[in-house]
């Protein structure tokens, strides 16, 4: 093979690998210096505290877009999850809590989790197509949730809970807590092992020994958790548990996880791309505010982006 063939093929690689991160320095350095508004700390500030909830939710479609999954109700399981949290975290006019916060906190998550594994169990036992159950769900889940509330946001929280959600430290501790675990689980377990087997060739991984029916209930029960967790952030953040939360946030995650470089052909991803996918959203839609984008035309182009991703994967593939 020529050398010249030999090198133009090794950049490809290198590229295919690592572009990500060179997007996101290149699309942060040049908001910069256009829009010096971009650099302040309050701003910087605000970036992180926007993309702290598609954060979450990314880390758990990476595990199921890796599976050749893909999850469409993490926007409603978000929506139920905090009418659900918030209902168990009223307080009084003094501000005392009727209930300790562990509480809602806990049902919040299992409310997600239920959600998830119900998407789990009809996707691995029945063989239903992940795309038509997590619609069904995204469905029933939203729902649930206008029911569930009688379609009023729960307000007149606690302190305690509201404070989850106040400034970076909270929603950034969370996220990191959320992207270790993420990033142990995937690549530093056998589970991980496991989530890649099945997304590179199901039958294989069965032949092979792998459970793949709990492999595929896990990610999915993973998702709809982190979902839940989401779900307390978002309705901490705004002090109230809105039953319309969470509209089109699942489109935000899978954009994330594409870019990031997770093949929606399954096997392949990894959550340090998600994370950047993460960041290179949330700074591409805080750059169009400051640069006052049409929202329409953001939508155009956070598309375009998905789009391209996906033709980069699937060149990269052939």
């Amino acid at each position: 093979m020529p050398a010249q063939t030999t090198n133009w093929r090794s950049a490809g690689d290198f590229f295919s690998k690592y572009g990500i991160y060179f997007a996101f320095v290149i699309l942060a350095g040049t908001l910069a210096i256009w829009k010096p508004s971009f650099r302040t700390l309050g701003n910087i500030d605000d970036i992180f505290q926007q993309v702290s909830v598609n954060g979450i939710l990314a880390i758990g479609m990476t595990l199921v877009i890796i599976t050749a999954g893909i999850d469409l109700s993490v926007g409603s399981v978000l929506a139920l999850s905090a009418v659900v949290a918030t209902s168990f975290a009223k307080a009084n006019d003094q501000g005392v809590p009727y209930h300790p916060l562990i509480m809602p906190l806990a049902l919040g998550v299992l409310t997600g989790l239920a959600c998830g594994a119900v998407n789990g169990v009809l996707i691995a036992k029945r063989r239903l197509a992940p795309f038509i159950v997590t619609l069904g769900m995204m469905t029933v889940a939203r729902g649930l949730a206008l029911v569930y509330s009688q379609g009023r946001p729960e307000i007149s929280l606690s302190d305690a809970y509201d404070a989850i959600g106040e400034g970076l430290a909270g929603p950034g501790g969370i996220v990191l807590a959320t992207v270790l675990a993420g990033i142990f689980i995937l690549h530093f377990t056998r589970f991980g092992r496991y989530v890649y087997a099945v997304g590179g060739n199901e039958l294989a991984a069965k032949v092979s020994g792998v459970n793949t029916d709990r492999v595929l209930i896990g990610v999915y029960a993973i998702a709809g958790a982190l979902a839940g967790v989401a779900g307390i952030v978002e309705s901490s953040r705004v002090t109230s548990g809105s039953p319309s939360a969470g509209g089109g946030y699942e489109l935000n995650a899978i954009a994330a996880v594409v870019i990031g470089g997770t093949s929606l052909n399954g096997g392949i991803g990894t959550m340090g791309g998600t994370i950047v996918g993460v960041l290179i959203i949330g700074v591409m839609n805080n750059g169009l505010d400051l640069l006052q984008v049409s929202s329409y035309w953001q939508q155009v182009v956070k598309g375009a982006i998905i789009v391209c991703a996906v033709l980069l994967d699937r060149k990269s593939r052939s």
